[in-house]
C-alpha cells in the first residue's frame, strides 16, 4: 500500500515591523508560526521607510525557520500565499533587482506634497470615480512619484523601461522567482491610484496624470490562482507554487470567511483597518470611506467599502515606548480597568494625521478633558478608547452608505486581545463583536486562497468547519450616555483638526 505524503499551505504575511511564515494543515490548523523582526526607518517627522532587502531578508529566515520548526521537507509544501502590508511602495532595477531607493510604507507622510498639489488641480472627483479612492499620501501613486523625482536620473531610467515598481506583494514574487515573475492582485493594485476598480485594469489617464510609465507595472492577477512557480534554487528544492497574492487587511477579511455582502471585520493591528464585503457590486461613499476590491477568485472582483485609521496598536505601543505608563498589554487592559473617572478625558492619536472618516494629514495628536485629578489609568484607559471611538465613526458611515443592516462585527488583530477595549467597542458602537480566536487572521485568509487554487480546498464556503468562533462581546452601555461620550469625542476631534489649521 502506498505511503501518502503529508501536504501543507505556506502563507508568509509580511508587515510594517517584520514578517512571519505560518505553515497549515488540512485541518487549517497552524502547524507552526515564526516570525522575524525587522526596524523601520524614520528619516524625517512623518516619514517611514524599510530596507527592501531587509524585508527579503525576514521572509526567507521565517520561511527556513519554519520549515525547520515543522519538520516539514520543502516538496511537502502544496502551495504558497502571500499577504502583504499594502500600499509600501518599492522601485528597482529590472536588470539586477537593485532597489534605487529604499520602500516608503504605507503610513509615510513624505509625499503629502504631490498629494495637495493634486488635490488644488482639482483631480480628486476624477481619481476616487476611477480608483474609489481619495488622493492622498497613504496609496503607492505619490510615493512612486516622490522616488522618480527624487532618485538623480530616475524618471528617464523608468523611461527607458530600465525600472520596475511593485508593492511588497510583486517585491516578494519577484526575488521567489529569482526575477522571473513581475505580477500582484487585483486588491493590491487596487490601493495604487493607477487601477480602475470598474475597468479591471491599469489606468492611462492616471498614467499620464502621474506621468509613470507603464511598463514599470506589474501584471495583474486575481488573488487566488498559480501565478508563479519558486525558483527552484530556494528553500523548496524544487518548484513550488504560488497560488495566492493578496493585501494583508483583505486576507484578514477571508480569514474571517467575511465572505458574504454586508459583513464587517476590523483587524486591531498598528492601524485599524474595517472593512466591509458589498459583494459584486462598489458603494461609492460619499463620506471619505475608501471603496476598493475586497479580493477576486474567479472573472468578477468582490467590492468592499473600508475606514483605515493610522493610530491603533501604534498608541498603544506610545504608552509603553514614550511614555512608560504600561509594560505589556495585560497593563494596558487592567489600567483601563482601575480608572475611576467619568470617561472625560478624550485622547486624540493623530501622530500622522487622520484617517477615515476625516483624511486630515495635517491633524497631530492631542489631549482633551484633563484635571489635576488625572492619572495614568485615565489616560491608558482614554488611549484605548480613541480606537473605539474612532471605529464606531466608520461603522456609523458604512451603515448609513451600505443597504446592509449590521448588527455585528468580526475582530482580530493583537490589540482585540484587549478585552476592555473590545467591551467598549461594542458599547460605543452599539453593535456585538465576534473576537476571533485566533489573534490574526491574515495568514490564515492567504492560505485559505493559495489551498483554493491547488485543490487543497475545494471552496471557500466548506472552510467555515474549520473556524473556531472566539469570545464574544454584546452591548451593554445606555443609548443615552452613547450619545453623550460620542458628542465628547466628536468635539475633541473638531478642536483638533482647528488647532492643525492655525
Amino acid at each position: 500500500m502506498a505511503i501518502t505524503r503529508p501536504e501543507y499551505i505556506l502563507a508568509i504575511d509580511q508587515g510594517t515591523t517584520g514578517t512571519r511564515a505560518v505553515i497549515f494543515n488540512h485541518n487549517a490548523r497552524r502547524v507552526t508560526s515564526t516570525a522575524v523582526q525587522m526596524t523601520p526607518i524614520v528619516p524625517h517627522t512623518g516619514w517611514l521607510e524599510q530596507r527592501p532587502m531587509d524585508i527579503w531578508r525576514t521572509a526567507q529566515t521565517a520561511i527556513a525557520d519554519a520549515l525547520i520548526n515543522a519538520g516539514i521537507r520543502g516538496d511537502e509544501v502544496k502551495a504558497i500565499g502571500i499577504a502583504n502590508q499594502r500600499e509600501t511602495t518599492i522601485i528597482w532595477d529590472r536588470q539586477t533587482g537593485q532597489p534605487i531607493y529604499n520602500a516608503i510604507s504605507w503610513s509615510s507622510t513624505q509625499s503629502q506634497s504631490i498629494a495637495d498639489a493634486l488635490n488644488n488641480a482639482g483631480h480628486a472627483e476624477m481619481i476616487r470615480e476611477k480608483t474609489g479612492l481619495p488622493i492622498s499620501a497613504y496609496f503607492s501613486a505619490t510615493k512612486i512619484r516622490w522616488i522618480l523625482d527624487h532618485v538623480a536620473g530616475a524618471q528617464e531610467r523608468a523611461e527607458a523601461g530600465e525600472l520596475v515598481f511593485g508593492t511588497v506583494d510583486t517585491w516578494l514574487l519577484w526575488q521567489l522567482t529569482d526575477g522571473e515573475t513581475h505580477a500582484t492582485d487585483a486588491s493590491n493594485a487596487s490601493r495604487t491610484m493607477l487601477y480602475n476598480i470598474h475597468t479591471q485594469a491599469w489606468d492611462e489617464e492616471l498614467l499620464q496624470l502621474f506621468n509613470i510609465p507603464a511598463s514599470m507595472l506589474p501584471t495583474v492577477h486575481t488573488s487566488s490562482e498559480v501565478i508563479a512557480q519558486t525558483n527552484p534554487m530556494q528553500f523548496f528544492g524544487g518548484r513550488v507554487p504560488v497560488a495566492s497574492v493578496i493585501g494583508d487587511q483583505n486576507a484578514s477579511l477571508v480569514g474571517q470567511l467575511a465572505l458574504e455582502p454586508g459583513t464587517i471585520k476590523n483587524t486591531y493591528g498598528a492601524g485599524a483597518f474595517l472593512l466591509m464585503n458589498t459583494g459584486k457590486e462598489p458603494v461609492t461613499s460619499q463620506n471619505q470611506l475608501v471603496t476598493t476590491i475586497a479580493y477576486q477568485v474567479g472573472d468578477e472582483p468582490t467590492y468592499a467599502l473600508e475606514g483605515a485609521i493610522f493610530s491603533a496598536g501604534s498608541a498603544v505601543q506610545w504608552l509603553h515606548d514614550r511614555l512608560g505608563l504600561i509594560e505589556t498589554q495585560l497593563d494596558a487592559w487592567q489600567l483601563a480597568e482601575q480608572s475611576q473617572n467619568n470617561d472625560e478625558v478624550y485622547v486624540v492619536p493623530a501622530f500622522n494625521g487622520l484617517g477615515a472618516p476625516y483624511w486630515d494629514p495635517q491633524a497631530r495628536g492631542a489631549v482633551f478633558g484633563m484635571t489635576r485629578g488625572t492619572d495614568k489609568a485615565d489616560f491608558v484607559k482614554a488611549t484605548l478608547q480613541s480606537i473605539a471611538y474612532q471605529t464606531a465613526d466608520i461603522l456609523a458611515i458604512m451603515k448609513a452608505e451600505s443597504k446592509y443592516d449590521v448588527v455585528k462585527m468580526k475582530a482580530d488583530g493583537t490589540v482585540s486581545r484587549n478585552p476592555y477595549l473590545m467591551q467598549f467597542q461594542a458599547d460605543i458602537a452599539n453593535i456585538e463583536i465576534e473576537r476571533s480566536i485566533d489573534e490574526d487572521t491574515t495568514p490564515l485568509g492567504a492560505a485559505f486562497l493559495a489551498g483554493l487554487a491547488v485543490g487543497y480546498w475545494q471552496n471557500l464556503s466548506d472552510l467555515a468547519q474549520y473556524i473556531q468562533r472566539g469570545r464574544h462581546f454584546d452591548v451593554s452601555l445606555p443609548a443615552e450616555r452613547r450619545e453623550a461620550l460620542l458628542n465628547g469625542w466628536h468635539n475633541a476631534i473638531a478642536a483638533t483638526r482647528y488647532f492643525s489649521e492655525g
